[in-house]
């Protein structure tokens, strides 16, 4: 079998289009120059620029909805950019306030600390460092010597104790609470005076949030879970009545003669912002 080596011709539509232009053009102007009857180029026109002028109009079309499309993706882009940065604003507004917010409900509860120790002068520091870990157990406040602070003054803060200052300078003193692995706090329980000794434990505070007691005397068994431990009257540092925490565990010790057990600190140590220090110290007593 003979093979058809005759190759097919394809003609660019590019091409077809430039030369119906210039055919269309070559009409209109032997039309013009020669007074040339228009009916004849009036019907091949018909024939020629018809469908070319319907598919034009398509592309127009579809260009136009494409151009209509992009401006409206790009104004709507536009909008979401502003939407964004003001959704940004409204966050940064909530985050404010909710800080406004926390601090407001922090100086009520320092308020209501300075109302419940009334007897004692007192000067409001604001926390500016602490040592690293999750437990305020020792930090800077922003108030010194030159406002009349010295070591040994006692600080509160929430509901009662936090520590004591144990070092100052002229406008920073370091506290060290009272859930410190050094500190010991000569305690009493204030419903039946039982003398005890409050010792700070971090690892306790990690397990369960509780600082130890010991050495309590209750021969009579009227220690409860639930019973408050206050400063001692008979502490050498702390002035006395200031709530300590709550008892959540007791038990007796192997000489059966005295008790030891955990409290729940009264104070926040997790979040502290905001402190009192009593000026009045220990020996004006």
């Amino acid at each position: 079998m003979r093979r058809n080596n005759r190759k097919k011709i394809s003609i660019p539509s590019k091409l077809i289009l430039l030369v119906m232009s210039v055919i269309c053009i070559l009409f209109i102007f032997l039309s013009y120059a020669f007074d040339i009857d228009a009916g004849p180029v009036k019907v091949a026109a018909g024939y020629i620029f018809t469908p070319m002028q319907t598919g034009i109009g398509k592309v127009g079309n579809r260009i136009y909805e494409r151009l209509e499309k992009y401006a409206g993706m790009s104004e709507v882009y536009d909008e979401n950019i502003a939407l964004k940065e003001e959704i940004n604003e409204l966050k940064k507004e909530v985050n404010d306030l909710k800080i406004a917010q926390y601090d407001v409900n922090e100086l009520r509860s320092l308020l209501a600390l300075d109302n419940t120790y009334a007897e004692y002068n007192k000067v409001a520091a604001s926390i500016v460092g602490k040592d690293s870990g999750n437990w305020f157990d020792a930090f800077l406040i922003n108030r010194g010597e030159k406002d009349g602070l010295s070591v040994g003054m006692n600080v509160i803060a929430d509901n009662g104790l936090v520590g004591i200052i144990t070092e100052t300078g002229p406008n920073f003193a370091k506290v060290t609470s009272v859930i410190d692995d050094t500190t010991g706090v000569s305690a009493m329980v204030l419903s039946s005076a039982n003398n005890c000794i409050v010792n700070g434990s971090l690892e306790s505070m990690d397990s369960d949030g509780t600082i130890v007691f010991s050495g309590l005397n209750d021969t009579a068994g009227v220690v409860m879970v639930g019973d408050q431990l206050v400063t001692s009257y008979i502490s050498s540092e702390y002035n006395p009545g200031i709530l300590i925490g709550y008892i959540t565990e007791i038990h007796t010790n192997s000489n059966n003669l005295t008790k030891s057990g955990h409290l729940k600190p009264a104070v926040d140590f997790e979040h502290l912002k905001y402190v009192y220090v009593i000026t009045d110290m220990k020996e004006t007593y």
